[in-house]
């Protein structure tokens, strides 16, 4: 039996605590907060949404950073094996759409407390507030960690588990990234993902708290034509940009493209399901139902309220002008622009609002297999503290619960 402490009570360190107690070691869990998966509590709205039933093909598709790397972890614990494992732990669950996987009772804490449970279950020791400092080594092999106060805890195996900069009230505050540093390794740069995105336009203030559905958003280089980005589904207008799924998915890229100061663009289709012939036609419709009205009052079947104002400012047609007066030029204007609304990517919103971290210890220096240090023996990572990041929709948790529960088996 090795003694294997794990820093971090998160998803992954809980995760990676009952695999290797499972193994019958002797684990201990450092959290520095007053409870474990404080992180996990908020995620999915406060619902968790814990894994993506998609399959394996489709897990690696939905991976931004590193994908390769993941084989062997998802091979060994895909999102089929972490729905039948928190099933076995007692949770029910459901699929929803887009086969976003959550509890049946809507409440993180279930999953929290499935997790608890079975750490309890397995004998697994948690310390809460009490915060690691540093992580030690000597000759190459892990040797202790060194708490708060100063009081050393000597183990076989460490496993850092300490998540990224995202939502740092929730303690994910770089700590795994200095360990890392202060052993050797590399860390790459960090840049916040799955977050709102700013945009330059300033009429987009007129357009907060509006919510579309079933729209298009694609992202390019301004002087490019191939798109970077390309997703349907919901979106949400914020103050000074865009929040929902599609533009959170399309944040995922935008950080390291910022820092080598490429100019981002943001394509808006909102009506994807109708060809610009279609569309034509349907405006066609309601301009003549509508013949006797003024432009301003004719797209009500067509738009939310708020977002006729400033389709109208931007096609540059008179507002008062009469619809059967509207030429087919202004017609294939508008029609242009609902096909093609256009927005300038202005940065990202903060680490505080995003809900993973892109960037992190880099797995070239990580056995993908074991998840183990190549420079140090006996140190393991595990989740969002590795630079492994990926799209909305489950896909961070299954890279957490996987490359955790890989650490955990793994140690001898």
């Amino acid at each position: 039996m090795s003694r294997v402490v794990i820093i971090g009570g998160g998803a992954a360190g809980m995760m990676a605590a009952i695999a290797a107690a499972e193994n019958g070691h002797q684990v201990t869990v450092f959290e520095k907060n007053e409870k474990t998966g404080k992180k996990l509590y908020i995620t999915g709205k406060g619902r968790c949404n814990l894994t993506n039933a998609g399959d394996r093909e489709d897990l690696f598709r939905n991976v931004i950073s590193n994908p390769r790397f993941l084989y062997s972890a998802f091979s060994a614990f895909d999102s089929a094996d972490v729905m039948r494992y928190f099933e076995s732990l007692g949770l029910a669950i459901k699929v929803e759409r887009g086969n976003r996987v959550f509890p049946v009772s809507d409440h993180s804490s279930d999953v929290i407390a499935c997790l608890v449970r079975e750490m309890k279950r397995r004998n697994v020791e948690v310390r809460l507030n009490t915060e690691v400092m540093s992580v030690e080594a000597k000759d190459g092999v892990f040797s202790h960690l060194v708490l708060a106060g100063g009081k050393m805890v000597h183990a076989d195996a460490c496993i850092v588990a300490t998540g990224g900069l995202s939502y740092p009230s929730t303690g994910s505050t770089g700590d795994g990234f200095r360990f890392a540093k202060a052993l050797g390794h590399t860390v790459t740069d960090c840049y916040p993902s799955l977050v709102a995105v700013r945009l330059k336009e300033d009429y987009i203030r007129e357009l907060e708290g509006i919510s579309l559905k079933n729209i298009e958003l694609r992202m390019k280089e301004e002087s490019a034509k191939k798109d970077i980005y390309s997703g349907f589904g919901e979106m949400l207008f914020t103050r000074n940009g865009i929040s929902g799924p599609v533009a959170l998915s399309a944040s995922s890229y935008v950080g390291p493209l910022l820092a080598k100061n490429k100019q981002l663009i943001f394509i808006l289709d909102l009506k994807p399901a109708l060809t610009i012939e279609q569309l034509n036609a349907r405006i066609l419709r309601d301009f003549d139902e509508f013949k006797n009205r003024q432009y301003k009052n004719a797209l009500d079947h067509l738009l939310p309220q708020r977002l006729i104002s400033v389709i109208i400012k931007l096609s540059g047609i008179d507002p008062e002008k009469k619809v059967n007066l509207i030429t087919k030029e202004e017609r294939q204007r508008i029609v242009q622009l609902l096909k093609g609304m256009t927005f300038r990517v202005d940065g990202l919103g903060e680490f505080r609002e995003a809900i993973i971290t892109k960037g992190g210890v880099k797995v070239k220096e990580i056995d993908p297999q074991t998840m183990e240090s190549k420079l140090v023996k006996g140190v393991y990572f595990a989740g969002e503290v590795l630079d492994l990041d990926a799209m909305t929709g489950g896909y961070n948790l299954q890279i957490a619960w996987s490359t955790a529960r890989a650490a955990g088996k793994a140690i001898e």
